[in-house]
């Protein structure tokens, strides 16, 4: 069974990997999709002269960046902490009618 075509030699600069151990494969073929996709930070596949550049070094830190940090919007915490708390309130009394609901139901099964 051939698992890879020979276009797929281009994404593997160190050869095509065997198939001797299933999740070696799929780190292989997961790693190289994400780098591919372009997700920042997680991942990167080095080419040897980019590790030749950075004297043969293999911390993960030279090649792999933190992806940007979008600007927080403009909002006011206090206002917001307000309405997430009355939020809650509401929640936590659904939750104790429900409770009520739920021990009264409990209490007929068990009486009759």
């Amino acid at each position: 069974m051939q698992c890879f075509k020979e276009s797929d030699r281009a994404h593997y600069p160190f050869g095509v990997p065997t198939v001797d151990n299933a999740n070696t494969l799929w780190i292989e073929l997961f790693y190289s999709a994400l780098n591919q996709n372009g997700w920042v930070g997680l991942c990167k596949v080095a080419m040897l002269t980019e590790i030749e550049a950075q004297g043969w070094s293999l911390n993960p830190g030279r090649y792999v960046g933190v992806a940007q940090r979008q600007e927080a919007e403009d909002f006011d915490f206090a206002q917001r902490l307000e309405e997430l708390n009355e939020e809650l309130e509401v929640l936590n009394g659904e939750a104790r009618e429900l409770e009520e609901r739920i021990a009264e139901n409990v209490a007929q099964i068990l009486n009759t």
